[in-house]
């Protein structure tokens, strides 16, 4: 394992890589502890090298980014959703050529996908535990800390070979390759919570709130997000959800009645106590008319013949998973039946399959004939 925290390091590091024909990617953010959410660590394995890349040494990462994007070299990664989202949001990379071990699992059939449980099985590697909530943003990181990251991509070649041997075995090798395909078009597409002026909503149990106790909620809310991004601390460590939405039930005018709040302990009112009642005597100054309320979507009508198909494709879809072994959601996802269903295209016609846009060719070669058939 080499850490990288040099330009020179990482020019050196990626030129070896890029001789390699895979490498496995991983990074690390602490969102767990951090208000700004960030890449903290990169790490890349091959199998003769482990380089773990420090961001807040090396301002320009760019040699990464012409690694991802390098077709000639594969990319491993263990659920790349996420690692593919930031990588673009914190720098704009793209990756091509991907291979992911959770979901080349998930279309093996295996019941356990993550990568603890899989290194176990395929490898013979039993990953260590104790830094999986680390704050990746500490520096120094010591020595642990910097093991435990690189046995996260290590071990990713092997397992991805054994991984892809059982695929072919069970000719399901294309399948994948077709959902990898499909993760080079991963984008960022989230924003700041708090920077959403109805962020408050979605804490659970806002939106049966009465009116004023919503606007609390909504003072609290935010008043906890300043906080939060001036310390730069996960909103949860200045207070959590259960304690906000409490004191907004509660509206409490006092430190007494502050103090009544089970889900505030004492240490906490003691902290921030001043504050939580000053958003709430802010909330009790305002009127009626500057109250929010919750607007409520129309829901779509039901259609009884649409349900009706949803449930016969969902049936031969559940036979078919079951011969397979696989998990029925990872054969197909309600929310596609739902669209085969709204479609109904006639019995016999795959192209009709064909043209809905959220069935996968590999679906429709697996599943396409019992779905025909469930809506003839």
């Amino acid at each position: 394992m080499t850490y990288i925290r040099t330009p020179a390091e990482l020019a050196d590091a990626v030129a070896t890589l890029r001789r390699e024909p895979l490498v496995a990617a991983d990074t690390e953010a602490a969102s767990f502890h951090r208000y700004r959410d960030r890449i903290y660590l990169v790490q890349l394995s091959s199998p003769t090298l482990t380089a773990i890349i420090d961001p807040l040494a090396i301002a320009d990462l760019s040699p990464v980014g012409g690694l991802l994007d390098d077709p000639q070299v594969e990319k491993i990664f263990h659920d790349a959703d996420y690692d593919l989202r930031i990588l673009d949001r914190d720098y704009g990379f793209r990756a091509r050529r991907l291979f992911d071990t959770r979901i080349a699992a998930q279309l093996a059939g295996e019941p356990a996908v993550g990568l603890a449980a899989l290194l176990e099985k395929y490898v013979g590697v039993r990953l260590a535990k104790e830094h999986q909530k680390a704050d990746w943003s500490r520096r120094p990181l010591p020595p642990a800390m910097l093991a435990y990251a690189a046995a996260d991509t290590q071990h990713l070649p092997a397992l991805r070979e054994a991984l892809r041997s059982r695929l072919a075995a069970l000719q399901r090798l294309t399948w994948a390759e077709e959902e990898f395909t499909r993760l080079e078009d991963l984008r960022w597409t989230g924003t700041s919570d708090g920077a959403s002026p109805d962020a408050f909503l979605r804490v659970k149990g806002a939106k049966v709130l009465p009116p004023r106790q919503l606007a609390a909620l909504r003072e609290l809310y935010r008043w906890r997000e300043t906080v939060a991004a001036e310390q730069d601390r996960a909103t949860f460590r200045i207070i959590g959800n259960d304690a906000l939405l409490a004191v907004a039930r509660a509206l409490p005018r006092s430190h007494a009645e502050l103090e009544q709040v089970d889900q505030v302990p004492p240490a906490l009112g003691a902290r921030h106590g001043a504050a939580l009642l000053d958003a709430v005597r802010r909330t009790l100054d305002l009127d009626e008319a500057d109250l929010p309320h919750v607007e409520r979507t129309p829901r779509t009508p039901r259609d009884p013949s649409v349900e009706a198909r949803v449930e016969r494709l969902k049936a031969a879809r559940n036979r078919v998973a079951q011969e397979l072994g696989l998990d029925p959601g990872v054969l197909c996802g309600r929310s596609t039946l739902e669209a085969v269903a709204r479609a109904a295209p006639l019995p016999n016609d795959r192209a009709g399959l064909a043209r809905i846009g959220e069935l996968r060719r590999w679906q429709i070669a697996a599943l396409g004939d019992a779905l025909l058939a469930a809506l003839g």
